[in-house]
């Protein structure tokens, strides 16, 4: 009845063809499988002391390829019946009703009812218990005009009167494999078995949704689409445990045929475009354009307009089931040779995902032994490929994870860079100070806060006795020295208002922040000049250098960047021409320099 399950036999058997690791699994696996010795025909005997049986202990079949036969030509063919080839619980895939025939007795009085329970949802199953010929019980999965099962597994409940034989007939058909793990349990065993599976599937399916919703929040918040591709693996891997479980049936979609019929196949079509987009966007980045990316991207494409096709009644089932067959390796088999390489060029993307492919590959191989019944039905093979799912969702969520850390460090990386640009097109690259561009930007900010009470000074200066320095001990030296006179302008200004800049050659410019009156400026103006009475200490040399300094204010003298700078200027070769070592302030009185 599920479509996927024909996609596991496929892939099991080229898995099997192309992994001498599955092989040795598979073999390990069929001999699990070895039957059992059982007596066809003989009652299965319940006791209290054993409240829980295995009911192909007793189990006989006979198909029905027609399709027609009732009970009552069942119980009259009970002679018919014959003994299954295993009795591992899987019949795998039958083109005919079967029915299940199983003797049972009851030695002494029941405790509690009894329950028969084919614990596998994807079939339709109907029981009837007769003794002697009359059916005293029937319960139907599904039968038009009567009331559905709304339990997770077909199941029926029966009082047994002590001694007396009755005959348990059970019809099962499918249009997938026939999965028959049947037992027949006291009530209390019954419960504790439904309400733990119960518990099993809430977590699983809790984890996928958490997993969903985390995805959906990141991909809307952050805008990044591998977010969203994850959240379609997510769903359509919850979607197939849901519908294989019988959870969707029980809880979400109860007696809806239609969604009995399409969940399963959806949800892997689902699965495989997510598949198809995640992987590629996972193994193709930075560069999304090579023959890969296309070709991924084609195979999303394409599996969305079969997935559209399918719901809207265009393709039929056996189309559906077919292409997914025929594409459902695809998305692993052409990442295979990406995740490879990045596996040798050490990047844990590429080995994250070959063990979640491992992983899958194992699941996906019971899962296969177990339609074709080469493996009993036991919990661990009856939930396999759940189980390998979610550490798929888990080891892609982990790609998820290195894929947002890759991403971070990039963006760090370019933002450092950035950075770097930035600093080396606004700094000064002898001093580290700014430059004439840094400085011009830092005071067309600041020129946008100015007021009467809010002052911003610009004083443009120039080292008195610098070139007999430079000339004497050489450019070398020269270049320490406008080092250490950068420094030192660096700690006789405020450091959170104030920039310190050169110009070019022995030539800096300050731009002073929030200053409250014109005799503020004077005053750190002075300031610096007094900073320059100490000598500079290099290395054996000590050198005597002084400043002369001119200054404009704004918005007093001039509201504009250039004209500032030009004011000052000016008042600076004025106090060079007047005897250096000193301040003067343009209030616009001093001719400009060109």
């Amino acid at each position: 009845m599920y479509p996927l399950l024909c996609t596991l036999l496929m892939l099991a058997r080229l898995w099997r063809m192309h992994c001498g690791v599955a092989c040795t699994l598979l073999c390990l696996l069929v001999t699990m499988a070895l039957p059992r010795s059982a007596q066809a025909g003989a009652p299965l005997v319940l006791t209290q002391d054993r409240p829980q049986r295995d009911a192909w202990e007793a189990i006989t079949l006979k198909a029905d390829p027609t399709y027609q036969l009732a009970v009552q030509d069942m119980l009259s063919r009970l002679g018919e019946f014959e003994a299954p080839a295993q009795r591992g619980g899987s019949l795998g895939v039958h083109k005919a009703a079967m029915w299940l025939h199983i003797p049972i007795i009851a030695p002494e009085a029941p405790r509690t009812p009894w329950v028969v329970n084919i614990g596998y949802s994807s079939l339709r199953a109907e029981m009837y218990l007769a003794s002697s010929g009359e059916i005293l019980q029937q319960v139907t999965t599904m039968q038009s005009g009567q009331t559905p099962l709304y339990s997770r597994t077909p199941a029926m409940v029966f009082d047994l009167q002590a001694g007396k034989a009755y005959d348990l007939l059970i019809r099962v058909e499918a249009n997938g494999p026939l999965i028959l793990p049947i037992t027949v349990s006291e009530m209390p065993q019954y419960m504790r078995q439904a309400l733990s599976e119960q518990m099993l599937q809430g977590l699983l399916n809790g984890l996928a949704f958490c997993l969903l919703a985390y995805s959906l929040i990141q991909w809307v918040t952050q805008r990044e689409h591998m977010f969203g591709f994850y959240a379609l693996v997510v769903l359509g891997s919850a979607g197939f445990s849901l519908h294989f479980f019988g959870i969707g049936t029980q809880f979400l979609w109860p007696a809806n045929p239609w969604m009995d019929r399409h969940a399963g196949i959806a949800a892997a079509l689902i699965a495989l475009t997510g598949s198809f987009l995640f992987l590629s966007n996972a193994l193709a980045y930075p560069t999304r354009n090579g023959w890969y990316a296309r070709t991924m991207h084609t195979g999303a494409v394409l599996t969305a307009l079969v997935c559209t096709g399918f719901l809207l009644g265009w393709l039929s089932v056996p189309i559906a089931v077919a292409f997914i067959s025929l594409v459902s390796l695809l998305p692993s088999i052409i990442s295979l040779p990406a995740a490879i390489a990045r596996v040798r060029q050490k990047d844990p993307i590429g080995a994250t995902l070959l063990v979640a492919w491992v992983a899958y590959s194992a699941a996906a191989a019971v899962m296969v032994c177990l339609v074709q019944g080469w493996v009993p039905v036991n919990f661990w093979t009856m939930h396999s490929f759940q189980f390998g799912a979610t550490a798929d969702m888990l080891l892609f969520l982990r790609v998820l994870s290195l894929r947002s850390k890759a991403m971070r460090n990039a963006a760090q990386e370019a933002m450092r860079e950035r950075d770097i640009m930035h600093s080396l097109a606004h700094s000064d690259p002898l001093t580290g100070l700014h430059n004439r561009r840094g400085l011009q930007h830092a005071l067309q900010v600041a020129l946008a806060t100015t007021s009467s009470s809010n002052l911003v000074a610009v004083y443009l200066m120039d080292l008195d006795g610098f070139k007999p320095v430079n000339d004497l001990y050489g450019h070398d030296v020269g270049d320490d020295l406008l080092v250490a006179v950068g420094h030192r302008l660096q700690a006789n200004v405020r450091l959170q208002t104030d920039v310190v800049a050169r110009l070019g050659g022995d030539e800096f410019i300050i731009m002073a922040c929030n200053l409250e009156t014109p005799e503020d400026a004077e005053e750190l103006g002075r300031s610096l000049l007094r900073a320059f009475d100490l000598p500079f200490a290099l290395s054996h040399l000590r050198l005597q250098v002084g400043l002369t300094i001119g200054y404009a204010l704004a918005p007093l003298d001039s509201d504009d960047p250039q004209g500032l700078i030009r004011l000052a200027d000016a008042a600076m070769y004025a106090g060079k021409q007047g005897g250096k070592h000193s301040i003067r302030r343009n209030r616009g009185e001093l001719a400009l320099s060109s």
